[in-house]
């Protein structure tokens, strides 16, 4: 009898989320907006901040930047440009840190590592692309 109850309360206890309506993925429904009305490609949590180049150029000696924009030039081995509206800075991203990505010039994304200015100019360490 003991058996028969416990077995019930497991298969309770393991059918009842598969009967739940959520279900992970894409969400069909309303259409994205089109490109043009978009003006930042980021829609995540209020907590992320990025700043403009300007601004992060401005930061402390081994502060944390996160940048908005686009990679825009190659320079050297793990040097490259990244331009947002207000400048561009010279970034030294790893091979690792993209992960067997490919970003184009056009496409917006989101970077983010350590600011070393006892470089001059000033060069971001990157550590973390996003892709929008």
């Amino acid at each position: 009898m003991k058996k028969a109850l416990i077995i019930a309360a497991f298969t309770t206890l393991f059918t009842l989320p598969a009967l739940a309506e959520d279900q992970p993925g894409l969400k069909t429904g309303d259409a994205p907006p089109p490109p043009h009305k978009i003006d930042s490609g980021y829609r995540g949590a209020e907590t992320h901040k990025t700043m403009s180049i300007k601004e992060g150029k401005e930061m402390h000696d081994g502060a944390s930047v996160s940048f908005q924009g686009n990679l825009i030039q190659k320079k050297g081995n793990d040097i490259y440009v990244f331009r947002d509206k207000s400048d561009q800075i010279d970034v030294m991203i790893p091979m690792a840190v993209f992960q067997d990505r490919q970003i184009e010039p056009d496409q917006l994304i989101t970077i983010n590592g350590t600011l070393d200015k006892k470089q001059q100019p000033p060069v971001a360490r990157i550590d973390r692309i996003i892709k929008e």
